[in-house]
């Protein structure tokens, strides 16, 4: 499974109220192409820090689903976040990884992540459950299964490669903010 097919799945997962913090580069274009929300908020230039916004706003708003779509290079540069997630266990907080063994948006550099078992990390850290898909199918019976009883930890392993044609996110950093602001505010 490519990545974008990831993210498409799991854009028909999300039931429109949850807030998606979505790692910097392809992933965040990707996210952006797919599926474009006021509620997502697309990082552009802190690599590793999706799973800590995340985080945040989990244990802010603690009545709103977060779903942060990390990638495994992201994730390694900050595994401290698992610790802290794992430790504070916001139930409201889905974690998913879209792991291609790639830093992808720079050039296709190998990760360590195909000798580091992220999901078992996560699982050590304290995540409530931790999961690891590799097809379609498993995705979407996984997907469909992270409810309010997280945090929850979904490593994917994908392709590497992107969505053909992708462009940047077209919004502004301070578009961005302003509108994902105003949908975090909303009951």
């Amino acid at each position: 499974m490519k990545r974008h097919e990831a993210i498409d799945i799991i854009c028909r997962y999300l039931e429109g109220d949850e807030l998606v913090v979505s790692s910097t580069g392809m992933i965040s274009r990707e996210f952006f192409a797919i599926g474009d929300s006021p509620r997502n908020f697309y990082m552009m230039g802190s690599m590793g820090l999706a799973s800590s916004i995340g985080f945040g706003l989990a244990l802010c708003l603690p009545k709103r689903r977060v779903v942060v779509l990390d990638g495994d290079g992201s994730i390694l540069m900050n595994m401290g976040s698992l610790a802290t997630i794992g430790h504070f266990g916001p139930s409201n907080l889905t974690h998913v990884v879209l792991d291609n063994e790639a830093h992808d948006s720079t050039g296709g550099q190998a990760t360590v992540s195909t000798t580091i078992a992220l999901d078992k990390v996560a699982e050590a850290a304290g995540y409530r459950r931790a999961f690891r898909v590799t097809e379609a199918d498993g995705l979407r019976e996984v997907i469909g299964q992270a409810d309010n009883s997280g945090p929850v930890f979904i490593l994917v392993k994908v392709e590497k490669g992107g969505m053909p044609g992708v462009g940047r996110v077209s919004a502004s950093p301070e578009e961005i903010r302003e509108r994902f602001r105003l949908a975090a505010m909303e009951a």
